[in-house]
C-alpha cells in the first residue's frame, strides 16, 4: 500500500488546471510534500469551480486539460517521486444543465426504458420525474418546442420519440418527466438528491453494473499507478457504506483509501470498513481544541446571554434539525414514512422527523452502530411521548431488518438531517463562541485538555496511524489561521466582551447570532476586505434562516447586513479601536498557528496541507477558501528558507512556512522517526502552557499554548521539559537545545527536536 508521508490539497478548476499543478509539482516537492491530493478531476457541470458536480465518470474533465493533461501531470509527479491523491463522489452527479449529463438526458428521454434508469435513485412508482425548474407551476405556459427539445429560457429537456407534436403544453404532458415551480421541490421530489440540492440527483454506487461504470475510469488510473490514493466524498449518503468501501477496496487494494466521515466525539470508524481512515475532522476537533482555554466559558456565555444569542446547544440544534425535517428534507421524510406500515402515516412521518433529529451522530449502519440506533430512538421517545406507538413499530422493522429499504433510507437520510441542521444551521445560530463550529466540531464543549489530546492522538496511532489529519480543509467554515486567532478570544473574554459592547453600541447587527458571530469573524481575519466579509456574512445569515435565508429573502435586512463591513472599516475611530484590539491579540494567535500546525504535522495520521496554508491564511468558508494562490510569493520564501534563512514571526507568514517545511522533509526522509506516540509533561509553574510528546526515541515536539495565561504568568520561569537522554537538536533552529523552556522557546514558541543518534 502506498501511504504518503503527507498531502497538499489543491483546488483545480477551469483556472488552474492539470498544468497548473503540474508547474507547482516542483514547489511541492521542495517543501517537502509526499503527494498531490486534488479536488475532483472527472468531467463536472459546465463552469464548476470545485469538481463535485460531476457530469461524466468516465472521463478526466476537458475544463482542467482532459486526459493527455492529466497523464502528463501523474508522469511528472512520479518523476518527483510525489504520490497523487483523487477526491472521488460516488454519492451524487450533477444535473444541474441535463445535455450535459447522457446517461440523465438519456433517462428523461426514455423513463424507465432507458439503460440508464437503474442508475439514478428514483421513485419510479410516483409517476413522471418531478423537475423543479419553473419559477412556478403556472410557467408551463412560457414552454417553448426546439426541434426535438423542450425549453424553458435557459433550460433545455430531450423529448421522448414521437411525443413531438401539439402545443409545447401538450407535449409536455407526454414527457417521462414534469417540469414544476421550484419552490415544491423540498417536499414532492422524486428522486433522491445530494442534501437539499435538487440539482444533485443521488446515484445507486450499490448496484455492481453502476458501481463498475460510475469508478471504472478511477480505478483504471489506480491500476496504472498514476493514482496512488483516493478520498471518499460523502459516504454517510451511500445506501451501504460498508459494502461500498469493500468493493472499491478489492478493485484498488494498493490504494491509500480515506472516508470523509464526520465521527462525532467518542464515535469510533465502523470497523467493517476496509479503509486507513478519516480525512482528518475529529483530528481538527482534538488539536484546534487542546489550543482553547476552557476558562473563558463563563465569561462568553454571559456576553452570548445579555446579547440575546441562545445558549442552549442542545435545544438550538433540535429546533435546527426540525426545521430541515420540516420544510427541507420534506420529500426524503415522506418517502420514508410511506415505507412504515403504522395506520396514521402523519404519525409515521413525525416518528421518522424526532429519530432523525434525535440521532447522537450523523448516522447508524445497522447492525453496527446499535447503540446509536437505541440512543435516537429513546431521543425521540423522551422529546415525543405522544409518539411511542409509532416509534415502536419504527425501531421493531429496524432491528428486525436492517437492509430494508425503510432502514436504508433512514440511515442514509438522517446524516443529512443533522448535516443541514447542525453545520449549516446552528454553526450560524449558536455563534457563542465560532472557534468551536467547525466540521465535526461540539460547541458545547468549551476546549480539549491535554491529557485527554495524548489519550485520543496515540489511539489513532494505535488504531489508524495512516489517517489523515487536517487543520483547513474546502469545507471547514474557516481556515486554521482565523480559528488559531479567533482562540485567543478565549483567553481574553472579559477584554472582548467589553469591546463587543462598544462596538455593538455604534454599528450592529439587527441579529444577535450573526452580530456577535460578525464581530468574532472581523478581529479573526482583520484587515479583511470588506467584499469578502460581506460575502462572508451573507451566507451566514441565510444559512441561519433566522432573519433571512436562500429562498425566502428580507431584502431589508440583508441590505443592512451588506452595508456592515463598510460601515464599520470607513468609521474611522470604530475601525481604530478594533485595530488596536487586533493588535493585542495578533501575536498569541501566531504562536497558536504555529503550534497547531507543528502538532498536525507530527502526530499521529497523515498531515495534509490545505493550498496555500503554509503561510499565514484568514480565511472564512467556501467560497472564500477557493481564493488562488500566489506561489511565487510562496517559492520566494521557500528559497530564502532553504538558504538557512530564520525568519521572524510576523505578518509575511515565512516563519509558519519554516515550520511546515521542516517538519514535512523531516517526515518525508526519515519516516522512521514518526512512529509510535508517548507523552512528555512539562514540570514546573507554566507547565500546563506546554504540550510535548515524542514520536519515537530520535524524536520529540513541544509548543507553546495558551500564550496569554503564559505572559500573564511571568512566562516560562524555571519550567522544565525532561527529556530523554541524549543530545537534542531543534531542527527549526539547529540549535542543540536542553529542557529549559524558557530557552528552548526563545525563538519561536514551537520546537522540533531530533536526538543526536537518531
Amino acid at each position: 500500500m502506498t501511504v504518503p508521508e503527507s498531502t497538499y490539497r489543491v483546488q483545480l478548476r477551469p483556472e488552474f488546471t492539470f498544468a497548473d499543478a503540474a508547474g507547482i509539482a516542483g514547489y511541492l516537492r521542495d517543501l517537502g510534500i509526499g503527494a498531490l491530493y486534488a479536488s475532483p478531476v472527472l468531467d463536472a457541470a459546465p463552469g464548476s469551480t470545485h469538481g463535485y458536480d460531476v457530469v461524466d465518470p468516465t472521463r478526466a474533465r476537458p475544463a482542467l486539460g482532459g486526459e493527455e493533461a492529466r497523464r502528463e501531470l501523474s508522469a511528472l509527479l512520479k518523476e518527483l517521486g510525489l504520490g497523487l491523491v483523487v477526491d472521488i463522489v460516488p454519492n451524487h452527479m450533477s444535473v444541474e444543465v441535463p445535455k450535459a449529463n447522457r446517461w440523465w438526458w438519456d433517462v428523461l428521454k426514455h423513463g424507465r426504458d432507458s439503460g440508464y434508469a437503474s442508475f439514478f435513485d428514483i421513485d419510479w412508482e410516483r409517476g413522471p420525474i418531478l423537475l423543479p425548474v419553473l419559477g412556478d407551476d403556472d410557467a408551463v405556459a412560457e414552454l417553448a418546442v426546439d426541434g426535438d427539445e423542450l425549453v424553458y429560457y435557459d433550460h433545455r429537456f430531450p423529448i421522448a420519440p414521437g411525443t413531438g407534436t401539439g402545443t409545447p403544453q401538450e407535449v409536455h404532458e407526454r414527457q417521462h418527466y414534469r417540469l414544476i415551480g421550484w419552490r415544491r421541490g423540498n417536499a414532492e421530489l422524486t428522486y433522491r438528491r445530494f442534501f437539499d440540492i435538487t440539482t444533485l440527483a443521488a446515484v445507486r454506487v450499490e448496484d455492481p453494473k453502476v458501481f463498475a461504470e460510475t469508478h471504472g475510469e478511477v480505478l483504471r488510473w489506480v491500476a496504472d499507478g498514476d493514482v496512488t490514493g483516493l478520498r471518499v466524498d460523502h459516504p454517510d449518503g451511500l445506501a451501504d457504506p460498508g459494502g461500498y468501501f469493500r468493493r472499491l477496496r478489492e478493485n484498488a487494494p494498493g490504494a491509500w483509501i480515506v472516508a470523509e466521515k464526520i465521527l462525532h466525539p467518542g464515535e469510533p470508524l465502523p470497523q467493517s470498513w476496509p479503509v486507513d481512515g478519516t480525512t482528518g475532522y475529529d483530528a481538527l476537533r482534538e488539536i484546534a481544541g487542546v489550543f482553547v482555554d476552557p476558562a473563558g466559558e463563563p465569561d462568553f456565555t454571559a456576553l452570548a446571554n445579555e446579547l440575546g444569542v441562545k445558549t442552549g446547544y442542545h435545544r438550538v440544534e433540535a429546533e435546527a434539525r426540525r426545521l430541515v425535517t420540516d420544510r427541507i428534507l420534506v420529500a426524503e421524510v415522506r418517502r420514508i414514512a410511506a415505507q412504515l406500515p403504522y395506520v396514521d402515516p402523519e404519525l409515521a412521518r413525525q416518528a421518522v422527523a424526532e429519530t432523525m433529529i434525535a440521532f447522537p451522530v450523523y448516522r447508524s449502519y445497522l447492525p453496527e452502530g446499535a447503540a446509536h440506533w437505541a440512543a435516537a430512538i429513546d431521543g425521540a421517545r423522551r422529546a415525543r411521548p405522544d409518539l411511542a406507538e409509532p416509534l415502536a413499530m419504527l425501531d421493531a422493522v429496524m432491528r428486525k431488518n436492517p437492509e430494508s429499504e425503510l432502514a436504508t433510507r433512514l440511515q442514509q437520510t438522517s446524516g443529512m438531517v443533522v448535516a443541514k441542521g447542525t453545520e449549516d444551521t446552528t454553526f450560524y445560530r449558536y455563534t457563542r463562541f465560532a472557534a468551536l463550529n467547525e466540521v465535526g466540531g461540539n460547541p458545547d464543549r468549551f476546549g480539549l485538555g491535554v491529557e485527554e489530546f495524548h489519550r485520543l492522538a496515540a489511539e489513532r496511532e494505535a488504531g489508524y496511524p495512516a489517517a489523515m489529519t487536517t487543520l483547513t480543509t474546502h469545507d471547514t467554515k474557516r481556515s486554521e489561521d482565523t480559528r488559531a486567532r479567533m482562540a485567543v478570544l478565549a483567553e481574553v473574554p472579559g477584554e472582548f466582551a467589553r469591546a463587543v459592547r462598544r462596538w455593538t453600541a455604534r454599528r450592529g447587527i439587527d441579529e444577535p447570532s450573526l452580530n456577535l458571530l460578525a464581530w468574532q469573524t472581523l478581529v479573526s481575519t482583520w484587515p479583511i476586505e470588506p467584499a469578502r466579509l460581506r460575502d462572508y456574512l451573507d451566507k451566514a445569515a441565510k444559512e441561519a434562516k433566522l432573519r433571512t435565508s436562500w429562498t425566502d429573502h428580507d431584502e431589508a435586512f440583508e441590505a443592512d447586513v451588506a452595508a456592515w463591513p463598510e460601515d464599520v472599516v470607513n468609521d474611522a475611530e470604530l475601525a481604530g479601536d478594533i485595530d488596536g484590539f487586533v493588535r493585542r491579540i495578533e501575536g498569541p494567535g501566531y504562536a497558536n498557528s504555529l503550534g497547531q500546525k507543528l502538532v498536525q504535522l507530527t502526530a499521529p495520521g497523515v498531515p495534509d496541507v490545505y493550498q496555500g496554508t503554509e503561510l499565514w491564511d484568514f480565511s472564512l468558508v467556501d467560497p472564500d477558501n477557493r481564493r488562488p494562490v500566489d506561489y511565487a510569493a510562496r517559492r520566494e520564501i521557500l528559497a530564502r528558507v532553504l538558504d538557512g534563512e530564520l525568519p521572524e514571526i510576523d505578518a509575511s507568514g515565512a516563519a509558519k512556512l519554516l515550520v511546515v517545511h521542516n517538519a514535512l522533509r523531516l517526515r518525508r526522509e526519515h519516516p522512521a522517526l514518526f512512529r509510535g506516540y508517548r507523552p512528555l509533561r512539562a514540570e514546573g509553574p507554566a507547565a500546563a502552557h506546554c504540550l510535548a510528546y515524542t514520536r519515537s526515541a530520535g524524536l520529540a515536539v513541544a509548543v507553546t499554548r495558551l500564550p496569554v495565561g503564559l505572559d500573564a504568568g511571568g512566562g516560562w520561569r524555571d519550567t522544565v521539559l525532561p527529556l530523554p537522554p541524549g543530545t537534542w537538536t531543534d531542527v527549526l533552529t539547529g540549535r542543540e537545545v536542553t529542557g529549559e523552556l524558557a530557552l528552548l522557546f526563545d525563538r519561536y514558541p514551537v520546537a522540533l527536536l531530533v536526538r543526536g543518534d537518531a
